[in-house]
């Protein structure tokens, strides 16, 4: 996501501005600037849930080496830690943490690495030890920096009618050295990985539930964000459900990016289809997270697009200004030590609502 127009505090980069925008609205396109940083990549132990976790430093040249790093402690501040799953409807935001922690500890995972193939062995085996079914989607993506091999992987949990209900993350790094995307794509992907682990043993409802993991959001040739060479799966994946014909079974897409850090605040999304906005953030409020899920707009580019112009309704959950602001996007300073169990804990328990709302919505 690229801010277009918007308070200059908030501005990254050369962004540009739409014909038709919402008057309020701060609009982002991805990857307009970096900072170098020193690298500081941790992951989480064993499944754990105090306020202090084991962490490990992750040599970016290997993700092998995340494996045998030397445990090292990241402290959670009480503020920070996840309520029980008992009072987020069964979503555990601490176990959701400890994914992001597991994702983390790969290293660097653009696209075509040796990192993202052990990236999408570890999602693959997660999801079918949760008992998920699950496909593999490959194809071949033609990158500014060439033919680039990617692969989507999708979770299905059947329904007893023919709706779909798709959930989004993207898996991806950018490619940024010693760049570990702990927010950037890591929370998002262990926030679904949590939420695949809840869904796929409970009873079948009306609509399917998919959740797709996307790889190639990031753009790949440069650092500022190129439309043409940016948000390849969910590209892919919205071209394969029109040719299939599944599209048409879509009740709703809810893509969720950026969504672990501490103080989280996520505006509404401008682009996004404004009942099944409208539906997300009511649901946020009646949980009681309304300084949370608040009321400002802004519009951003990011992988509900490629959904939203094939006519299938699609919302983005995005802080993506805070982050920019802080001076960690698209830096080695996107570690985990910037992500908040609580934050996952809601934005967790939100969409798992906002899920069951819609099986209402669409019986």
């Amino acid at each position: 996501g690229v801010l277009r127009g918007g308070a200059p505090q908030a501005f990254a980069g050369a962004g540009r501005r739409r014909d038709a925008i919402v008057p309020a609205a701060m609009v982002f396109r991805r990857s307009s600037w970096i900072v170098a940083a020193a690298f500081a990549a941790v992951s989480a132990g064993a499944c754990s849930h105090d306020s202090v976790r084991p962490a490990a430093s992750v040599n970016a040249s290997s993700s092998a080496a995340a494996a045998a790093a030397t445990p090292a402690p990241i402290a959670i501040s009480p503020s920070d830690v996840a309520p029980p799953a008992t009072q987020t409807g069964g979503f555990d935001g601490a176990r959701a943490y400890d994914q992001v922690a597991k994702l983390v500890a790969f290293g660097p995972h653009p696209p075509a690495s040796d990192g993202i193939r052990a990236v999408q062995n570890y999602i693959h085996a997660q999801l079918q030890g949760f008992g998920c079914a699950v496909d593999d989607d490959d194809f071949n993506a033609q990158t500014g920096i060439g033919n680039l091999a990617m692969k989507n992987i999708v979770a299905k949990i059947p329904g007893t009618g023919q709706g779909i209900i798709l959930l989004l993350t993207h898996y991806d790094t950018k490619r940024v050295n010693d760049f570990v995307g702990a927010e950037d794509g890591g929370s998002s992907t262990g926030l679904m990985l949590e939420m695949a682990r809840s869904l796929c043993g409970r009873p079948k409802q009306s609509n399917a539930v998919w959740i797709a993991f996307l790889d190639g959001e990031e753009t790949q040739s440069q650092l500022e964000w190129l439309e043409t060479d940016s948000v390849y799966g969910s590209r892919e994946m919205a071209a394969r459900l029109s040719l299939s014909g599944d599209a048409k079974r879509v009740r709703a897409v809810i893509l969720a990016d950026m969504v672990g850090q501490r103080n989280l605040v996520i505006p509404r999304e401008s682009d996004s289809t404004k009942w099944l906005t409208d539906l997300i953030w009511r649901t946020a409020a009646t949980l009681g997270y309304k300084d949370v899920f608040v009321s400002s707009a802004v519009q951003v580019d990011d992988d509900h697009q490629p959904f939203l112009h094939r006519g299938i309704p699609a919302a983005d959950i995005i802080d993506l200004n805070d982050y920019i602001n802080l001076g960690y996007w698209h830096t080695a300073q996107d570690t985990l030590d910037k992500i908040s169990p609580r934050s996952l804990a809601i934005v967790g328990h939100v969409i798992l609502e906002s899920v069951n709302a819609l099986q209402v919505k669409f019986p």
